[in-house]
């Protein structure tokens, strides 16, 4: 396994991997899906036998807020810790940074896994009035 922070992945490998997790609304536009990529502050990449197995994705200003957009790994290489080491190395150049925040769906698999990496669903954060709002279009 080897994995990459200064590799974008082409289309055609982004296409894949994301359809096989079932996250198609991102591969409807391959050229947007690499420019997102691109325009993103990191890119951690997992690879086996040049075959693109998982990716994380980071947005962040670099000193208040880092956004992990993308965690995901072929679904027939999942529990081989690939997304824990995806998620360590993309938050690793963040850990100065106070507020982490990421977006998922609601899939128990999910929730445990971001639990065992830190995380706590914003409206079990005590001590706060916390909300999050979001918007698709």
């Amino acid at each position: 396994m080897e994995f990459h922070d200064d590799v974008i992945p082409a289309a055609e490998e982004l296409v894949r991997l994301y359809n096989a997790v079932g996250w198609t609304s991102y591969t409807k536009d391959p050229e947007q899906l690499v420019r997102a990529a691109a325009g993103s502050s990191l890119v951690i990449s997992a690879w086996e036998h040049g075959r693109l197995l998982g990716l994380a994705r980071v947005i962040s200003d670099g000193e208040t807020i880092a956004y992990l957009q993308d965690i995901l790994v072929d679904p027939e290489h999942q529990r081989r810790g690939i997304g824990r080491e995806l998620f360590i190395r993309a938050a690793t150049p963040f850990a100065h940074v106070r507020q982490k925040v990421l977006l998922t769906d609601d899939e128990p698999g999910q929730r445990a896994f971001y639990e065992s990496l830190g995380f706590t669903e914003i409206r079990e954060v005590g001590g706060s009035a916390l909300r999050s709002f979001v918007r698709f279009d």
